[in-house]
């Protein structure tokens, strides 16, 4: 056997130098950099975007929950009391603290025509958010849009695409509290027909109404008579 074969079959046995564990921590730390900073690039892109998509996403709501609106204003709750959102001043303090807000609708004559009120609740799935209008001297839900659900298609979804559950809130009133009875079974004003098929979500947001109100209800009816508002009358 020549010195050159010796040499392959020596090499072919000596086992391949594993790396260092130093070089495998190098190698992760940068990965997870590299990884890390791809995340940081896109959340500074897209959260504007987001976030700029839920603001139109919330207006056309406001918009559509309190019919003839023509402008509003975003009222938050602090300690009990509704006191006008001042973005510019809120956005220095904290630009991402969550606050409750309402909306304060009004009429091209600028008179006060109802509030718009988010909400959530669990569902059958997932959360339920909404925004319902409020008619605050007829103690009554005058609209009503869903603004997130993942509601199974074709049952739970049927909160926000069965126009006959959609008709429930025209006019509910909120007292003494909303009830949820059978469809057909509709005999009172405080109650809601749920859907066939899909009570547990027709429940739940029977339950967000309610839940939602107790937190709202005194808070508006002190807003309006502090500030002496009166609620534009309906026409005719």
């Amino acid at each position: 056997m020549d010195t050159e074969q010796q040499h392959i079959e020596i090499s072919e046995l000596t086992p391949e130098k594993e790396p260092s564990s130093l070089k495998l921590v190098l190698a992760l730390g940068i990965a997870g950099l590299l990884s890390g900073i791809i995340l940081v690039a896109t959340y500074t892109y897209t959260a504007p975007i987001i976030k700029a998509n839920k603001e139109a996403a919330m207006k056309r709501a406001i918009f559509k929950v309190l019919p003839n609106c023509a402008s509003y204003s975003a009222l938050k709750l602090t300690n009990g009391k509704l006191e006008e959102k001042v973005p510019d001043a809120d956005n220095k303090k904290e630009e991402d603290k969550e606050e409750l807000l309402v909306y304060s609708g009004f009429n091209e004559d600028k008179e006060l025509i109802g509030f718009a009120i988010p909400g959530s609740e669990p569902g059958f799935q997932d959360i339920i958010g909404v925004i319902f209008g409020y008619n605050a001297t007829g103690k009554i839900i005058i609209g009503f849009e869903v603004l997130e659900s993942k509601e199974t298609p074709g049952l739970g979804d049927k909160i926000f695409k069965d126009a006959d559950f959609q008709t429930n809130f025209t006019a509910l009133a909120v007292e003494p509290e909303i009830i949820s009875v059978k469809k057909g079974e509709k005999q009172n004003p405080n109650e809601v027909e749920s859907i066939t098929g899909a009570t547990i979500s027709s429940k739940a947001i029977v339950k967000l109404l309610n839940k939602t109100m107790l937190i709202w209800q005194e808070a508006i009816d002190k807003y309006i008579k502090e500030n002496n508002l009166n609620m534009a009358q309906k026409d005719e």
